[in-house]
């Protein structure tokens, strides 16, 4: 992913939430989820996200010859900021700095020898 676009979602995120937590503290943030259904299926959602991105991250570092550790703590203490520093940070030149192909869902599966195979009656009538 390009810098610029990173720079451009890390920003005003950044902006956004140094404003919720003046105004509200963490604990701020966080109570709301608790107080509805509908708020704690978003947080639920949130935390399945992210910890489908933190199992990708650590993969891609130990992949691509980094510390995986400091991106999982920064990401459960500071949610989306610790992908998209990680991301930020992240070498595009990864293959060529530690010899070894990063983990991409295509590589992967390639390189464990399990490729993608399709149900025919699930994936009727799509084009690949």
């Amino acid at each position: 992913m390009s810098r610029r676009i990173l720079l451009a979602i890390l920003l005003p995120f950044a902006v956004l939430s140094g404003i919720a937590l003046w105004h509200h503290g963490f604990w701020g943030i966080i109570a709301p989820h608790f107080k509805s259904w509908g708020a704690g299926q978003v947080f639920a959602d949130l935390v399945i996200a992210l910890t489908l991105v933190i199992t990708w991250m650590w993969r891609d570092a130990k992949a691509t010859g980094r510390n995986p550790s400091p991106w999982v703590v920064a990401t459960l203490i500071a949610g989306s900021f610790g992908p998209l520093v990680y991301l930020l940070t992240r070498r595009s030149d990864t293959r060529a700095r530690s010899g070894k192909t990063p983990l991409t869902p295509s590589a992967k599966g390639i390189a464990s020898g399990r490729h993608a195979h399709r149900s025919p009656a699930l994936f009727e009538g799509l084009s690949p």
